[in-house]
């Protein structure tokens, strides 16, 4: 690791020297910075991260492990649109936590800042990537978010050498780099000695009422059967989560119940919270000596079931509807007949 000095020069005016009298403050013909370079990381890693504050050399380093993509948005094609297939989209838009299946139809230009973030970084993620500012113009809840998601596509798709710099600290554990790189104080640590904090959820009863602030992040549908029972989930004394649950019609099967809407807030999606909201509601029931079940579209929900010990496909996994000819099967309960979606019943752990 070495230093080296950047010099810039600075033309005086009017302006610098009124400022510079009102604060007594004596301007220099030239600003030198001293900024980090060459540092010795290792040759082969997943990924690693440059972080300091604002002016300390962070882009110029960052720049020693390769340029970052220059990326184009089409303003008249939705986000989902610009990659290479559409489950590559599905597969890259959900490893950044971008999950709102809404937003992936929409074009960038109207997306949140949150969501831009989400979008710009789904495309960007390759080996070898270099990406600056990473979470810096984001709320810190969809940092911690974005940084934890990402990290665990980049592993599972075994990418090498991708480089973030950022401002904050705060992600380091969430983000668990091979390295990282302090442009402060100079400071090399190399190994994941930090390790992703536990995320709990804490469950409390709600009502209907509460699917206002939520149904318009659901994926599918805004409805909400009022007979259903609610759920709100809180995470660090944070409202991050929405679910429901609909008792089985009479004549299907007995004392069974089946997850009718589940959503979880923008900022906190890509954290798993998701699925762990699901999965915390079936061992409710089950432990009441209940049945319960659920059916979804979703992709990364159904995947992950797929994968679970907590769950068991049905018959109906996967399959299209043909035992039903139209949607109202039942009265105030329907099934979706045009769709295959994944089906599951939650047996818990053994």
């Amino acid at each position: 690791m070495n230093k080296k000095t950047v010099s810039c020069p600075i033309v005086k005016d009017k302006f610098t020297d009124m400022v510079t009298k009102v604060f007594d403050y004596a301007v220099m013909n030239e600003v030198s910075t001293e900024l980090y370079t060459g540092i010795e990381v290792p040759k082969q890693f997943s990924l690693g991260l440059i972080i300091g504050p604002s002016g300390s050399g962070k882009s110029q380093l960052l720049s020693e492990f390769g340029k970052e993509e220059v990326l184009s948005w089409d303003d008249n094609n939705a986000i989902v649109s610009h990659f290479e297939s559409p489950e590559d989209a599905i597969d890259r838009l959900g490893a950044v936590g971008l999950n709102t299946i809404p937003s992936w139809v929409k074009p960038y230009r109207i997306l949140s800042n949150g969501e831009k973030f989400r979008a710009d970084l789904a495309r960007r993620l390759k080996s070898n990537a270099v990406i600056d500012e990473f979470t810096s113009v984001i709320d810190r809840n969809v940092a911690k978010a974005a940084a934890a998601s990402v990290a665990k596509y980049i592993r599972k798709n075994n990418l090498s050498n991708v480089v973030f710099a950022s401002c904050h600290s705060d992600i380091v554990e969430w983000l668990e780099p091979d390295w990282v790189f302090n442009t402060l104080d100079g400071s090399l640590s190399v190994g994941r000695s930090l390790r992703r904090p536990k995320i709990k959820i804490e469950l409390y009863e709600g009502s209907w009422k509460h699917w206002e602030m939520f149904k318009k992040f659901h994926y599918l549908d805004t409805k909400l059967n009022k007979a259903s029972y609610c759920y709100l989930a809180f995470w660090n004394d944070a409202l991050v989560g929405f679910t429901s649950v609909l008792a089985m019609p009479s004549g299907t099967l007995k004392n069974a119940f089946r997850e009718h809407r589940t959503v979880v807030l923008p900022d906190f999606q890509g954290l798993g919270i998701g699925v762990r909201l699901s999965n915390i509601v079936g061992q409710l029931y089950i432990e009441n000596g209940r049945r319960f079940f659920s059916r979804t579209a979703h992709p990364r929900m159904g995947m992950h079931r797929e994968s679970s010990p907590l769950w068991k496909p049905t018959s109906k996994n996967k399959k299209l509807r043909t035992d039903v000819k139209n949607d109202k099967t039942y009265n105030n309960w329907s099934i979706d007949a045009s769709r295959v979606c994944w089906s599951h019943e939650y047996i818990g752990q053994k």
